[in-house]
């Protein structure tokens, strides 16, 4: 049998496969990915936030995605109604469109939101990650994964008949999907609940052009009586004529297939006769709160639907694997150069597995707040004609005031669904990999879950700030690089740009240092970084590779060469002897 021979066995190629692929190879990693199908043939996950679009940034692939995306300004609203061409009920803003949050997400990161299909993202993915030379081969299944005490092997059979094959690698990301091999292989265990409830996803093309131009928004919610949907959610592909719509079912209850069915449950929700639609795909799905135990054994590592499976509410699915391989590829890269001890690889899961039971937890609950709307609307599958003519009237007459509010109230509550700018953005990381100084976490001053709270305390996501390089205007996200570490400090910080050079030289892992200040190179012209940096002018913040926050010093310390050695070891787990102890070195005095 023929054997491939490689570094690490990426199996699947989905959104966190191909982010794995992409990064891995700009890395010059040696990597082979393997998928069973090619990209997704449905629409699936489609809202992408920011921390995906600053992934795809890095890549180089931000504008091409923007290209093909519905925009943030058309996403806003959420509407609700009894049909396309029915009443509407009521309307949110979401995804930080709204005049109460566009300032907040505009501040956050230096992208922007958007909705776009996973079919039509995914081939724009594979060809960037094809670009920067990752060996990515489609229909390609992986039948088994065993790990050795050396490695790993995988055996493969290509879909086409060709002879099957044999993969050794150092090490196996498994990005498979719910039914991952490399999460059975591997004994994976799985905290939760899987198949709480039944659904369908049905892919449809319909010119809805009259009924949502004026009122875009990346999600249409349809409460029709007189069908047995408790509700229809209509997602927009392409505007404003192709939508991904999932139909529920009171309780949940498993969905009618056939399709004549499926087609009377569109015609209802469209509530116009004279609108032409064809069924393209129609996909039952289950509802699951599912996180795996561990992110990592041995030499296997899970990543995305692999790891955390959930409900779609949120729009956290997709981006949320992203992250998780943007995580791991960097520190994969420096063990397999040597440049990091083993432990690094743990470090994964110890900060994203709480990432992962946050948004399992989190889009679950969501689901369930709309069942407060819902009940608050009064319109049940069952009712008769009269019966929703007598409710409509009773909610929106003279006497009708306490179900409005009532209703609103309810409404306000999926704000920590479609406006959870905290949950998309402020996970903050615990673990080894990051250097905690004695301050303590900020303490939020609004609620974390809907507000980004930035901050250079260690484990957070680098605070974005606007500066200038000449007469270009770069975030602070821009000025770092994935394939390195980079210490950030003001006019008064050259004893650590000094340092920061002598610990490269000592430990062969680049750091980059940057003086960053108004009236510097890299110019804080707008005084946004002084202003984010929490730290003194003398004072430094060392960014890891995928812009976290590793440690950081409020103030020059006596000896900025030990201090950043001996924390760079630290985090690293470096193979040099850790000879240092740095205690309280960039606490503040």
């Amino acid at each position: 049998m023929k054997t491939i021979n490689t570094d690490v066995l990426v199996v699947g190629a989905g959104p966190a496969g191909l982010t794995a692929a992409a990064l891995l190879a700009r890395e010059g990693i040696d990597a082979l990915t393997l998928s069973k199908y090619g990209t997704a043939n449905a629409p699936r996950a489609h809202i992408t936030n920011q921390r995906a679009m600053e992934i795809f940034r890095d890549l180089g692939m931000e504008e091409a995605v923007k290209a093909r995306a519905l925009p943030q300004a058309l996403m806003g609203n959420q509407v609700f109604a009894t049909s396309f061409a029915g009443r509407e009920l009521s309307r949110m803003m979401g995804w930080g469109a709204g005049d109460d949050r566009v300032g907040e997400y505009r501040a956050a990161s230096p992208t922007a939101m958007c909705n776009i299909a996973q079919h039509v993202l995914e081939p724009i993915m594979l060809e960037r990650a094809r670009e920067l030379g990752a060996d990515i081969r489609m229909q390609h299944e992986v039948l088994s994964v065993s790990e050795t005490s050396d490695g790993v092997i995988a055996h493969v059979q290509p879909r086409n008949g060709d002879p099957g094959f044999r993969v050794t690698a150092q090490y196996a990301i498994g990005c498979d999907g719910g039914r991952t091999t490399v999460g059975r292989d591997g004994g994976f265990e799985y905290e939760g609940e899987a198949g709480i409830g039944d659904a369908v996803t049905v892919w449809i093309d319909a010119d809805l052009s009259k009924y949502t131009a004026h009122r875009s928004g990346a999600l249409f919610f349809t409460i029709t009586p007189g069908t047995e949907d408790l509700v229809g959610v209509w997602t927009c592909v392409e505007p404003w004529k192709e939508w991904s719509t999932i139909f529920l079912r009171p309780g949940l209850e498993p969905n009618n297939l056939d399709e004549a069915a499926v087609i009377d449950s569109i015609r209802a929700a469209i509530g116009d006769d004279d609108v032409d639609f064809t069924v393209k795909k129609i996909s039952p799905w289950q509802f699951n709160h599912v996180v795996a135990s561990t992110y990592r054994r041995g030499r296997l590592f899970i990543a995305g639907d692999a790891a955390h499976r959930h409900p779609p509410a949120n729009g956290l699915g997709s981006n949320t694997s992203m992250q998780d391989s943007y995580n791991l590829a960097w520190k994969l890269a420096l063990v397999l150069r040597g440049k990091a001890g083993d432990a690094l690889l743990d470090t994964y899961s110890a900060e994203r597995q709480p990432v992962g039971r946050q948004i399992v937890d989190r889009a679950n609950a969501s689901a369930l707040d709309m069942l407060g709307y819902f009940a608050a609307v009064g319109l049940s599958p069952d009712m008769s004609p009269a019966e929703v003519d007598a409710r409509l009237a009773t909610l929106f007459g003279p006497d009708g005031e306490a179900l409005r509010v009532r209703m609103l109230e309810a409404m306000h509550v999926s704000n920590t669904q479609f406006n959870a700018l905290g949950v998309e953005l402020g996970q903050r990381y615990t673990s080894s990999a990051v250097r905690a100084d004695d301050a303590e976490p900020p303490a939020p001053r609004r609620d974390p879950e809907l507000h980004y709270a930035a901050s250079t305390y260690p484990g957070s996501p680098l605070p974005h700030a606007w500066l200038t390089i000449g007469n270009t205007n770069v975030s602070t996200l821009d000025v770092c690089d994935y394939g390195r570490f980079t210490l950030i400090t003001g006019a008064g910080g050259q004893p650590w740009l000094d340092a920061a050079a002598a610990v490269s030289r000592e430990l062969g892992v680049e750091i980059e240092a940057l003086r960053l200040s108004l009236g510097q190179d890299i110019n804080d012209v707008y005084g946004h970084w002084m202003h984010r940096r929490e730290v003194t002018d003398g004072g430094c913040v060392l960014v890891r590779p995928d812009r976290i926050v590793a440690w950081r010093a409020h103030e020059a310390v006596a000896d900025s060469h030990a201090a950043l050695r001996d924390t760079m070891r630290a985090i690293l787990h470096h193979p040099a002897v850790y000879t240092g102890a740095l205690a309280s070195a960039g606490a503040r005095a």
